[in-house]
């Protein structure tokens, strides 16, 4: 007996997508030499939060494990003293 493995509503067997690869990014921090991202500066902070108001992902940013951490960390003191809105606009 057969396995039915990829099989359709019909029996057909389905084609399988290509996987979209796409090449990292780099971090923008690392290329400037940023060291600590600061709490204060809100351009950059505002760069990596979503319009609805949340943090953009390590992958979609391009930003390494050590600076998403520190930027995270940025955008909860930033919300918390009133510099970014906790929602989007």
């Amino acid at each position: 007996m057969k396995p039915m493995s990829a099989k359709g509503p019909k029996g057909k067997f389905k084609k399988k997508r290509a996987k979209k690869v796409e090449a990292p990014k780099a971090c923008r921090f690392e290329k400037e030499g940023t060291y600590e991202i600061d709490y204060r500066d809100i351009e950059t902070l505002h760069r990596h939060v979503t319009g609805q108001g949340k943090l953009q992902g390590r992958k979609r940013n391009g930003t390494s494990a050590f600076y998403q951490r520190q930027l995270t960390l940025a955008v909860k003191r930033a919300r918390f003293l009133a510099l970014l809105p906790f929602l989007g606009e």
